[in-house]
């Protein structure tokens, strides 16, 4: 009966939380406490889960953080992806507000799995960077209402598909005004710009996930790889490697010099109720001689 009480007690505060902060009603967007310790969301008939990836640390040889991913369904049977659902909710003038409460649903079951350590990296869509003022304000009174400070929450920008350098620049000076992380995602494909990376001064370039994919092809690229590590760290930012999915892309991971190392060889996204603090997965992993 008391953990009835706290659970209740929590739920309310939850509701009072984002209805004074984000406007949102626990009603309205299906937003359910956990049963099974995660929670869920409904959105113009789209069903809503997190999942998260982890992100390692090998040279200090433990999880540094995990990134969250959208996880959406159509009446929990046919899957669709997070680009649809994201495009559906543009298109009915709702994206904003959608936004906002996929961050607060990888909030909350992010705390499931990290109480009080580690990074959440957090994926922003283009135009709410571009078309939203006072970047990240709203969503850090959810974090601190949740005691997690904006300094364990990385913000993941894919800046090669944003043209507009000033818009891009001020929306990162306002996170980092916030003391939020910041993530350029995607790097080393198609439009990557050296200078903008530069400009923006990021906490972690993530390469592109077809890179290291490539070098276990391509010797050329296996040889490049450490010189673009090098770059990175030179822009002072930490080198990010993903797309990692066997033991020779992980030794070509650990060549390169990077030390934070994600993808599917290290670790599948999965679901918070699998997560647990006590069931968390640290790979055995054989490192190149």
């Amino acid at each position: 009966m008391p953990n009835q009480k706290i659970e209740k007690t929590h739920v309310r505060e939850l509701r009072e939380q984002l209805h004074e902060a984000l406007y949102l009603d626990l009603d309205e967007y299906g937003l359910e406490e956990p049963e099974d310790g995660e929670f869920t969301s409904s959105f113009l008939g789209i069903e809503l889960n997190s999942a998260f990836q982890p992100i390692y640390d090998s040279e200090a040889g433990e999880l540094f953080g995990h990134e969250a991913l959208l996880r959406a369904s159509l009446g929990n049977a046919q899957q669709i992806s997070p680009e649809f659902a994201f495009s559906f909710s543009d298109q009915s003038g709702r994206l904003v507000k959608f936004d906002r409460i996929c961050r607060t649903l990888h909030l909350l079951n992010f705390r499931q799995i990290y109480a009080e350590e580690g990074l959440l990296f957090l994926n922003v869509h283009p135009q709410l960077l571009l078309n939203v003022n006072a970047h990240g304000k709203v969503f850090e009174r959810i974090l601190h209402a949740n005691s997690v400070p904006t300094n364990r929450v990385v913000i993941e920008i894919k800046e090669s598909i944003i043209d507009n350098d000033n818009q891009l620049a001020g929306a990162v000076d306002n996170y980092r005004e916030r003391h939020y992380r910041i993530a350029i995602d995607g790097f080393g494909r198609n439009h990557t710009n050296l200078t903008r990376l530069w400009k923006l001064a990021p906490d972690f370039v993530k390469l592109d996930s077809g890179i290291v994919q490539e070098a276990e092809l391509n010797p050329k690229l296996r040889k490049a790889l450490p010189k673009l590590v090098d770059v990175i760290r030179d822009l002072g930012a930490q080198p990010v490697i993903q797309g990692i999915e066997t033991q020779t892309q992980f030794d070509i991971a650990i060549e390169s010099g990077s030390t934070l190392l994600q993808g599917y060889f290290l670790g599948k996204p999965v679901t918070a109720k699998e997560l647990r603090p006590s069931k968390v997965f640290k790979p055995t992993i054989r490192v190149a001689a």
